[in-house]
């Protein structure tokens, strides 16, 4: 007869991180429920993210100087 394996939750060690992570798993939630829960659109995303990625159609300063 094959001898039983022990649960793993007889261990006070292996209890005691079950119950920390489920707590810390409850904040976390709680957290997103609170702040996040609607995303923050700025009023002219896309044209600052066209901006970003494709950058600026006005000239820089550099381009702006004339030769001296």
């Amino acid at each position: 007869m094959p001898a039983q394996t022990p649960s793993p939750w007889k261990v006070p060690l292996v209890r005691e991180l079950a119950i920390i992570l489920l707590i810390k798993l409850a904040l976390l939630l709680a957290i997103k429920a609170v702040w996040f829960d609607q995303p923050t659109v700025p009023a002219d995303g896309s044209r600052v993210t066209s901006q970003h990625l494709l950058g600026d159609n006005r000239p820089s300063e550099a381009e702006k100087e004339s030769a001296r």
